[in-house]
């Protein structure tokens, strides 16, 4: 093997060697027997597969194997900054500039243990899904905000209770990016669980 090839593999796994890590991320959102919190990284696999499913659902001009991609190095990020709740305190945490300069300086650095060529084209893809700005990364992101509800819903509440999350705050946060992308798809979770909130009072 020459010393290029060996510096790639190197590199290669150095990237593979961090982001085992995200592993150990801890979410707001229980898995779907409430037993513990759900992953980083779980959250990504789930995400990558949400995509592959619905991929029939999305609007025209959409890459369902660019939106996988997207969504399994979405999160990365969090390997440095951690998650920050979309129900935390008042909702104003999560995308302020404080977080995005923080991810930007991670994205940089996480994409940065690959060989260039490909720390730069990981590092477009995840600019891409952030700006949200695509049909691909716009279909991306409404499923970054779909799976949580579904899954607060199946473990009994999750955030929705540590977080006194009315339906309001649901629509306005999590509702408004979801049907940005999957209006159908929302339209049909949106009747599945409004009854949660509306038997406590909530919505």
């Amino acid at each position: 093997m020459s010393d290029a090839a060996q510096d790639r593999l190197e590199r290669q796994f150095a990237f593979l060697r961090e982001i085992e890590k995200l592993k150990s991320v801890t979410r707001a959102t229980p898995i779907h027997d409430a037993s513990r919190p759900e992953n980083s990284a779980e959250h990504s696999w789930t995400l990558a597969l949400y995509a592959l499913v619905l991929a029939d659902q999305a609007a025209p001009g959409v890459d369902a194997l660019r939106a996988i991609k997207m969504l399994l190095i979405h999160d990365l990020v969090e390997i440095d900054v951690g998650d920050v709740p979309i129900h935390s305190g008042n909702g104003a945490a999560h995308g302020s500039q404080a977080v995005q300069v923080a991810e930007a300086a991670a994205a940089t650095r996480i994409f940065g243990l690959l060989p260039k060529d490909m720390g730069d084209d990981l590092h477009t893809l995840w600019t891409e899904f952030e700006a949200a700005e695509t049909p691909t990364a716009i279909f991306a992101k409404s499923l970054d905000r779909v799976q949580p509800v579904l899954l607060n819903l199946q473990s009994g509440g999750g955030s929705w209770i540590d977080y006194d999350v009315t339906w309001e705050q649901l629509e306005t946060r999590v509702g408004s990016k979801i049907s940005r992308g999957l209006p159908g798809v929302w339209d049909w979770v949106r009747a599945l669980i409004h009854p949660w909130f509306a038997t406590r009072g909530r919505g």
